[in-house]
């Protein structure tokens, strides 16, 4: 009896072994087949001039549904499979808080017109989409609660800064002054939005009262400043020490997604959506240097545009079904339009209170939506928040704007170049945003060196009428070719003007300011420029130390924009 126990014990044993090797075999074959046929879809795609996210969904529909019709077999999702999901939900999103979001410049736009222009245009977007998600205007049988409501509302509300990005770019556009005010309310928008979805998909959404919401914005502020420190004044010197004592090939690589999934659990142990702290965690760490970034990214990049992003948005396609033809027309046509709508009249409306130069090209920028959207989709469904029925016909929805989107930015954002004036520069873009147009400038290719300065000796009176001016607030003085420091203009409303001729520039200079070297990258000295406050850094030669000129913001967006209409 025991030999028998022991043998059927046994056979058991090795049939659930037989089942898991047979379960990891159409895991494996799954996944090669839907790489192997995302990234080929991706270079057809692009010899189409056709966005890559829709080839890897377009991938995922070809093995999936559509390969069930035609041999009664197809691609499916395993649990293997959806573990490689989730990780690949994460590192998208991190990235998306790598290149789009930059916390100091969303910070520095809070007074300004670009962030009144992107609230009203994400509260009157979201205001729309709600009525539709909540079925309070048309009773659509989505049966959703608010927070569910207004998290799909959110991705309906959505303005995709890659999309955007992508298409001023390709026209030559990202670095003109029209380019630049798009840009700089779509970042804010995107953020807002963001958050605002982050709100409603975490595990605290039975709380959305007045107190829950206090408390969840405060565990948002803390988790990102923890993420902060824990990127910018943790992360890099540690990889730095490491690499120096143990020197182990892809440290740096190993130890930020390590980090980033610790992050990402962090944030479930708080309430919060992993995908949040994800975003959160990478927009904390786009405040590296560029040096510290391009020596711990392109490991991460590779991995993730090698093999995480096609799988991520491929498995949208094989989640893709025809049922959504079921859905009453009307209710198609509500989910579709009233958003669109609401989106284009809020961020018009928003450009215009702003007093925005441009307000149809802004409203258009804002418009432009369909990635992060899609991955989002993906999170709800998985969540169980909308159905296969609503996931469908929403990610056909992100697929139109994918496509036709980008020529209705692309037209508007040339009608406004050709009506707006060439010398017309906008002089309140935030410095954070013109170092996403930077790419691989650095100070000696814009320094001028034959610049004068003012001198300690100078009256505060002379400097007045002889060098201020109205867009600078910081100014390099020398002494004898050295640098004493920095006069800012802010310091002279604590001077009576009558003392104006007897007090020298030296009685006010702020001294040992921070400084920038010829051989650093433009967008580094423009992060510590706005670290200390400052509009102007002298430059130094890193060798000698001596001065060779100073470098100032203003000079960094005329080099933008000049760029732009070369």
């Amino acid at each position: 009896m025991m030999l028998e126990s022991l043998s059927l014990t046994t056979l058991t044993d090795l049939a659930g072994f037989s089942g898991q090797v047979g379960d990891i075999r159409q895991s494996l074959l799954s996944l090669g087949l839907l790489i192997i046929v995302a990234k080929l879809a991706e270079g057809v795609f692009r010899r189409l001039h056709l966005n890559s996210i829709v080839a890897y969904a377009s991938a995922g529909i070809l093995l999936g549904p559509v390969l069930q019709v035609l041999t009664g077999w197809s691609v499916q999702p395993t649990g293997h499979i959806d573990l490689l999901l989730t990780l690949g939900i994460f590192i998208f999103f991190f990235l998306i808080g790598l290149d789009e979001i930059d916390i100091s410049s969303f910070v520095a736009t809070l007074r300004g017109h670009y962030f009144l222009a992107a609230i009203v245009s994400v509260l009157f977007s979201l205001g729309a989409s709600v009525l539709v998600t909540s079925g309070t205007l048309l009773p659509l049988g989505i049966s959703l609660s608010f927070a569910e409501a207004l998290a799909l509302a959110g991705i309906l509300s959505m303005s995709s800064l890659g999309i955007v990005a992508k298409v001023l770019a390709d026209e030559g556009r990202l670095r003109e002054p029209v380019g630049l005010q798009i840009f700089t309310v779509v970042v804010i928008a995107e953020l807002l939005t963001l958050l605002v979805i982050g709100f409603s998909i975490g595990d605290h959404t039975h709380e959305l009262s007045a107190t829950g919401i206090l408390v969840l914005v405060v565990k948002i502020a803390a988790f990102a400043a923890l993420a902060w420190v824990l990127s910018a004044r943790v992360l890099p010197p540690l990889v730095g020490l490491l690499q120096r004592v143990i020197r182990v090939p892809q440290l740096s690589l190993g130890l930020l997604l390590g980090t980033l999934f610790l992050v990402v659990d962090a944030a479930e142990f708080m309430g919060l959506h992993g995908s949040l702290g994800a975003l959160l965690f990478g927009a904390s760490l786009s405040g590296l240097t560029y040096q510290v970034r391009s020596e711990m990214m392109p490991g991460l990049r590779s991995v993730a545009e090698g093999f995480f992003v096609p799988l991520f948005f491929a498995s949208a396609g094989l989640y893709f079904s025809l049922t959504f033809v079921t859905m009453p027309w009307w209710t198609m046509a509500a989910l579709a339009l009233i958003p669109l709508l609401g989106n284009f009249l809020g961020a018009f409306l928003g450009a215009y209170l702003s007093r925005l130069t441009v307000p149809y090209a802004v409203a258009s920028g804002l418009m432009g939506k369909g990635v992060a959207e899609i991955a989002l989709l993906l999170v709800l469904r998985e969540s169980g928040i909308i159905d296969e029925v609503v996931f469908s016909f929403l990610v056909l929805v992100m697929f139109c704007y994918i496509l036709l989107m980008p020529s209705v930015i692309s037209f508007a954002a040339a009608r406004a170049s050709r009506s707006q004036a060439a010398s017309s520069v906008p002089d309140d873009i935030p410095e954070g945003i013109i170092r996403f147009v930077l790419h691989d400038i650095r100070v000696d290719d814009i320094l001028d060196r034959l610049r004068p300065h003012p001198s300690t000796s100078m009256s505060v009176r002379a400097f007045t009428d002889n060098w201020a001016t109205p867009n600078q607030h910081d100014y390099v003085v020398l002494d004898d070719d050295s640098v004493p420091g920095i006069v800012s203009i802010g310091m002279l409303r604590y001077l009576p003007e009558d003392a104006w001729s007897t007090t020298t520039l030296g009685q006010l200079v702020r001294p040992d300011p921070p400084v920038a070297s010829l051989d650093e990258h433009v967008e580094d000295v423009l992060q510590r420029m706005a670290e200390s406050n400052l509009t102007a850094l002298p430059v130094v030669d890193r060798e000698s130390g001596g001065f060779v000129g100073a470098l100032t913001s203003r000079d960094i967006l005329e080099l933008v924009l000049n760029r732009g209409r070369a």
